[in-house]
């Protein structure tokens, strides 16, 4: 299934004859205070510029002398890797960047309220109704166990809720994704505590962009 790459192109590895990094930092879409006060401007700042930034900096070291680091894009390394047990390390800082980068896409200042137009007919079409979608929605975070993501995606005709452990993301099943929530305890412990159900309500409250999302459908 051919996968959009149009979410990551800024970490897609450039030209290293000027010993640029592999992969860079994603740009956030907006200011780190934008999301307040469902996401503290502290939070963005472990979250984005510690946590992500990591993940960066140790798929750097991991793919320095390989053709991953030569101009090849994320998705390639992540689809790649995975599912090699000698590439594990490689597969986990790849998708997690990807899978971050695609979180702070997944939100936007204002967001939340309804989907419009083919996504949400699909959602109620797939749910019953859109209420019915939130409900699965919550049920899915609460229900994942350690570290992990829940995702809206797109799996041929139909939209469905799915949910990944630590770094695993859609695209190895051929999924497209359409959004996220990230339920790692760094996402919300800072604002949120052990409140994980209140930080998913408030992300599909306040802050998911269903224009991303929908912007995502093939």
């Amino acid at each position: 299934m051919k996968m959009k790459h149009n979410i990551a192109k800024s970490a897609t590895a450039p030209d290293m004859s000027g010993g640029s990094p592999a992969f860079t930092l994603p740009p956030l879409p907006y200011a780190k205070d934008a999301l307040e006060p469902y996401i503290s401007v502290r939070t963005m700042d472990f979250h984005y510029s510690k946590h992500h930034q990591t993940y960066v900096d140790n798929l750097n070291k991991l793919v320095a002398g390989t053709p991953w680091a030569t101009g090849c894009p994320l998705e390639k390394v992540i689809l790649e890797s995975a599912g090699k047990a000698d590439k594990t390390a490689v597969f986990n800082n790849a998708a997690q960047v990807w899978n971050h980068t695609f979180f702070w896409k997944s939100m936007m200042q204002g967001g939340g309220g309804l989907p419009a137009g083919r996504l949400l007919e699909m959602i109620e079409k797939s749910f019953g109704s859109f209420d019915e979608f939130k409900n699965a929605f919550l049920a899915a975070a609460a229900a994942q166990f350690g570290s992990g993501w829940v995702w809206l995606v797109q799996d041929g005709g139909a939209v469905k809720i799915v949910s990944t452990s630590n770094a695993d993301t859609p695209m190895t099943q051929g999924q497209t994704a359409l959004m996220t929530c990230d339920v790692w305890e760094h996402a919300y412990y800072l604002d949120y505590q052990i409140r994980r159900k209140d930080f998913v309500k408030a992300f599909l409250n306040y802050l998911v962009s269903w224009k991303f999302a929908s912007s995502q459908l093939k």
